[in-house]
């Protein structure tokens, strides 16, 4: 990896995940901050400013992955915001960001259900982050 790597925030409560995922980032060139909670990333957060943030949806709490990208974006607006989440799988709601509305309600600028692909994870990343070195 080189030092000029996109610096990835990835935030889940859910261990297994992190881990798995921020193998799979790492390998694929990214320098990954890991956080297990919301305060954990805000502490974070204060520490450095990630290029982009992937944050579970629910943490401790059922709004955790909402305030924390909120934050982010009252913070840094241009800061991309990927939310992943298992809420469609337990309870059907459908995070549907093509709308701006929405996007700007979740404060997230794409959505992905869990379980995902690490293959849709780098899709949203290169889309967000066309000309960001790896």
């Amino acid at each position: 990896m080189n030092d000029n790597a996109t610096t990835v925030l990835l935030v889940d409560d859910d261990e297994d995940f992190l881990l798995q995922e921020q193998s799979l980032l790492e390998r694929a060139g990214f320098r990954v901050v890991p956080a297990r909670s919301e305060q954990e990333a805000q502490q974070q957060l204060d520490a450095q400013q990630p290029n982009l943030a992937v944050l579970d949806l629910m943490m401790g709490t059922t709004d955790a992955g909402f305030t924390l990208a909120y934050r982010i974006k009252q913070r840094w607006p241009d800061l991309p915001v990927i939310m992943v989440s298992s809420v469609h799988a337990q309870t059907g709601i459908d995070f549907d960001l093509s709308d701006p509305r929405r996007r700007k309600w979740l404060h997230a600028d794409a959505f992905l259900a869990k379980p995902i692909r690490f293959e849709q994870l780098q899709a949203e990343i290169d889309r967000l982050m066309p000309a960001q070195p790896k």
